[in-house]
């Protein structure tokens, strides 16, 4: 009698892949929209010419600049002019800790912030004329100078200060590029910053209002209150979070978030945090499929070789 196995098995298979595919694969492809990362080049960015000069770029920063005006560089010692939630009810967002800016961000893209935050940011649709609203952060209109050294200058500064790429964490970097608008409650992390543990419920109940506070503020801003991350890594995906972030626009037009300019070194340590915050066995998972795959493997093998010898005699 001739052995139908190999082909029954085929048709398993075909139809297994052929559903998976259907109701998968090809399912996604339309419903969600597939673009491609640009590798966070910025191409429609104008490239830095000039060389920037950090002595200089800190006169600028700390003085014409007015960086400080609104913006803390706690690793130089210079803390915020006002609170997180004093400084989201007057701008509708905390201005960033610039510390790790230059880590974080790319140069291209903080060289056209300073010049042009709203159209840097691609928000500008949402500061017209006709909506009689400006952006918060103010563009930089030069300090007397040639202003594209004036900001190469500012540029060199903060990257200056900024930790080396080793010595940025995954904290770090979400913190700067997405800290102040979403939370992860996972990680116990605010808009405001980490919750502490609180010895009495009073202390906590502060800690909750000021970041209600803080939350209406920025959800008046942002038209709607922006998505806690905690399991964002696992219902999106890293390709879907890494493009989005890269250019929010092609995914939701008009949309209020801006694009975020960090670098791709920074944009992986904001992945890997979203990673250990969304999956917190992930690294046990993966070793311990690895051995579920080998046991298999050796399972299927013996199963093979007790299979054919039970059945030899009746083929």
């Amino acid at each position: 009698m001739k052995n139908k196995e190999p082909l029954i098995l085929a048709v398993v298979v075909f139809f297994t892949l052929a559903t998976y595919y259907l109701v998968e694969p090809f399912a996604h492809s339309i419903m969600h929209k597939h673009f491609e990362s640009e590798g966070f080049a910025y191409k429609d960015l104008p490239a830095i010419t000039k060389k920037g000069n950090v002595a200089r770029g800190k006169e600028l920063v700390m003085g014409a600049g007015a960086c400080t005006g609104c913006h803390a560089i706690t690793s130089q010692g210079l803390e915020a002019p006002m609170n997180a939630v004093t400084a989201a009810r007057s701008y509708g967002v905390n201005p960033p800790d610039l510390s790790n800016a230059g880590a974080v961000y790319d140069a291209k893209f903080l060289d056209a912030l300073i010049k042009n935050p709203a159209h840097a940011l691609m928000v500008e649709h949402k500061f017209t004329p006709e909506s009689g609203k400006s952006y918060p952060m103010p563009k930089f209109y030069g300090a007397g100078g040639n202003m594209d050294q004036e900001v190469a200058d500012m540029v060199a500064y903060l990257q200056s200060i900024a930790p080396k790429a080793d010595k940025l964490t995954p904290a770090m970097a979400f913190e700067t590029a997405c800290g102040r608008c979403h939370a992860v409650r996972y990680e116990k992390w605010t808009q405001i910053g980490e919750k502490p543990e609180y010895k009495k419920k009073r202390d906590e109940l502060e800690f909750n209002i000021r970041v209600l506070d803080y939350q209406d503020s920025l959800a008046k801003y942002m038209g709607t209150l922006p998505p806690d991350l905690s399991i964002y890594i696992r219902s999106r995906g890293e390709h879907y979070i890494k493009t989005f972030v890269e250019n929010p626009q092609q995914y939701l037009k008009g949309t209020a978030m801006p694009r975020v300019g960090v670098n791709a070194e920074a944009a992986d340590k904001v992945i890997e945090y979203l990673e250990d915050s969304g999956d917190t066995k992930r690294h046990e998972r993966e070793s311990v499929g690895k051995n579920v795959m080998i046991y298999i493997i050796i399972f299927a093998i013996f199963a093979l070789l007790w299979k054919r010898e039970v059945w030899r005699d009746l083929h």
